[in-house]
């Protein structure tokens, strides 16, 4: 008999991917799942990045597949919900990681009309039709487990970006609706907010001068790496977190839990002495 923490189960891995600068988020919790028992179904947009995680976790002895999904568009997500019920034989968590990232996305004056509506249709609305789509499957097993990646940016206000915050927001609210509308039938829905994790696209795109004022404001001595996130959202996915739901869970190194002037303090503190 298959051992594992989430043995036996049938999970599908959102914006799932592996390339030459790394895993990303959804990679590594995909990767995990598999480890601990697991089915999994990645799907992404970027095909060559599923098909390499799919042969990592392949060769490592678990068992993926992989399908293309473009997170924005209806029929393909029910696309991918029927995948994974058809080849695995049902449905018990559903990992919303797939994200869209726009670089116009600044602020409430230089966003185009068009940017806004774009992330709103690939971030809120994707979580909303996969998790749709996927409780009547996992209704039909006696239960399952939605676990959605957010974002730190959906609880605090930021310099940039206004229309992914409350497109994260958006998430976290629907994640507390799933939970209370299916939680007695033994459903549970979750929310993890990353603070920023140095998965592949982070690797590439954020400058050495914004990742040293991350470094100054997140209160562990490392910042976040998407293994980090992937061990929460497996503990989210099994058993062992089944009093957990309607949950928004921050894991992002202590980012948002301290006063905005905390790090410059410590150094004034430490000049006097």
């Amino acid at each position: 008999m298959a051992k594992g923490r989430v043995a036996g189960k049938v999970a599908i891995v959102t914006g799932a991917g592996l390339n030459e600068r790394g895993i990303n988020i959804g990679g590594a919790t995909a990767e995990l799942l598999a480890s601990e028992g697991a089915s999994v179904l990645i799907a992404t947009r970027t095909m060559p990045d599923a098909k390499a995680l799919t042969a990592r976790i392949r060769h490592a002895g678990g068992t993926a597949e992989c399908c293309a999904l473009d997170q924005g568009d209806e029929t393909s997500i029910r696309a991918m919900i029927d995948r994974a019920v058809s080849r695995f034989g049902g449905l018990d968590i559903l990992v919303n990681n797939a994200v869209a990232v726009l670089q116009d996305d600044t602020t409430l004056l230089e966003t185009p009309t068009e940017t806004w509506d774009r992330i709103m249709a690939v971030n809120p609305r994707g979580v909303f039709l996969a998790s749709k789509f996927a409780v009547p499957h996992m209704l039909a097993r006696g239960g399952g487990s939605i676990v959605n990646v957010s974002s730190g940016s959906g609880v605090a206000g930021d310099a940039t970006r206004v229309a992914y915050g409350p497109s994260k927001a958006a998430i976290n609210t629907l994640t507390q609706y799933v939970a209370t509308q299916y939680g007695k039938q033994r459903i549970r829905c979750n929310a993890i907010t990353p603070g920023l994790v140095l998965s592949s696209k982070a690797r590439r795109d954020v400058t050495p001068e914004a990742l040293r004022i991350f470094e100054k404001q997140t209160l562990t001595p490392y910042l976040g790496e998407p293994e980090h996130i992937a061990w929460l959202a497996l503990f989210l996915a099994s058993d062992e977190a089944a009093f957990i739901t309607g949950a928004v869970i921050p894991a992002d190194g202590g980012l948002l839990a301290h006063q905005t002037y905390t790090s410059d303090m410590v150094e004034l503190a430490a000049r006097r002495i």
